[in-house]
């Protein structure tokens, strides 16, 4: 390859740095794809091999290791900073309550530092388990930017502002926002529910005592409400769990959706997303309804996570790599 001259010499280097650093931001705020393809090029088939072993073992960790990488970016970006122990942590926050999986991130981090010590980030191994747990619930896979670094702080005070049950979609939709997170990014995660469970008292007031009245939800469909009460009976029942995708808790698919439009979705702010236009649209478009663009489930929640599992990264020299999950270096 010639150039006539070193104007146009200039000018290609130029296009080509500017690519370069477009193909990093559109992969991560400074994570990419194959990170640790030289330095520690096992970890993505040691986290894949340690949450098989765990998931053959209790499958219900497979959502437990979803919900654990999505609390973490969501306090303090994605950094780990979940997994540090003690009383004051996030770990031990009443919103981060029955958060499961740290033995297996702990687990996998012990084995890349047998090959690859003090190289490997435990945020980014939580970011490959997240994915990998969704792989062996029949989801999609995508491909994970890592390049992460381990966060410094961890405050359960912090917990504050975490997206909660009872929220309307206004407010789902402004904490969302909040993480340079859209609508349909949005509907797209919290299609997460479609595998895992839930403790009756974070809904029992939609079977008994919605908005104070005395009375159920009138959005729960009436042959639903007597199997959710014979789960959930009232004042004595709150801890007892709940499949949050009514029939199909351990396969990733869209049938959760499907439980929204037939009025079976169990906490409020999922049912919220079927009787909000704003919202009910991407549900409908995931639906593949007539006359709406469909949705790729699989496909769009990969590309979601991949955007959510960015959140205030910290890379370079910022934070540091553990040598153990649970403790600052």
């Amino acid at each position: 390859m010639s150039y006539s001259s070193p104007s146009k010499l200039l000018t290609m280097i130029t296009v080509l740095v500017m690519l370069a650093m477009s193909m990093t931001m559109v992969q991560g705020q400074g994570t990419r794809v194959g990170f640790y393809s030289s330095t520690c090029p096992r970890v993505e088939s040691i986290v894949q091999s340690t949450v098989k072993s765990h998931f053959q073992s209790d499958q219900t960790l497979a959502a437990g290791l979803l919900r654990l990488h999505f609390h973490d970016c969501f306090v303090q970006g994605c950094d780990g900073s979940i997994l540090i122990d003690g009383s004051n942590t996030e770990k031990n926050a009443v919103a981060n309550g029955g958060l499961r999986g740290f033995e297996v991130i702990d687990d996998a981090k012990k084995q890349i530092e047998a090959v690859c010590p003090g190289v490997v980030s435990c945020a980014d191994i939580l970011a490959l388990a997240a994915r990998d747990a969704v792989v062996l619930s029949n989801g999609g896979s995508w491909a994970v930017p890592t390049g992460r670094r381990d966060g410094r702080v961890s405050s359960a005070s912090d917990v504050n502002n975490f997206p909660s049950p009872s929220d309307s979609i206004d407010v789902q939709k402004q904490k969302f926002a909040d993480k340079g997170l859209t609508t349909q990014h949005l509907v797209t995660l919290v299609g997460g529910h479609t595998i895992g469970t839930t403790a009756c008292f974070f809904f029992s007031d939609r079977l008994y005592n919605f908005n104070g009245t005395g009375r159920p939800d009138p959005s729960i469909d009436p042959t639903f409400l007597p199997q959710l009460k014979s789960l959930c009976p009232n004042r004595v029942g709150g801890l007892n769990r709940v499949a949050l995708d009514n029939g199909s808790e351990k396969s990733f698919d869209n049938s959760w959706f499907s439980n929204l439009r037939s009025g079976r979705g169990i906490l409020k702010s999922d049912q919220l997303l079927w009787t909000d236009n704003s919202t009910n649209t991407f549900v409908q478009r995931f639906l593949g309804v007539r006359g709406l663009l469909g949705l790729t489930f699989s496909v769009e929640f990969g590309k979601s996570m991949v955007k959510m599992s960015n959140i205030g990264v910290k890379t370079g020299s910022d934070g540091e790599i553990r040598k153990i999950c649970s403790a600052f270096k």
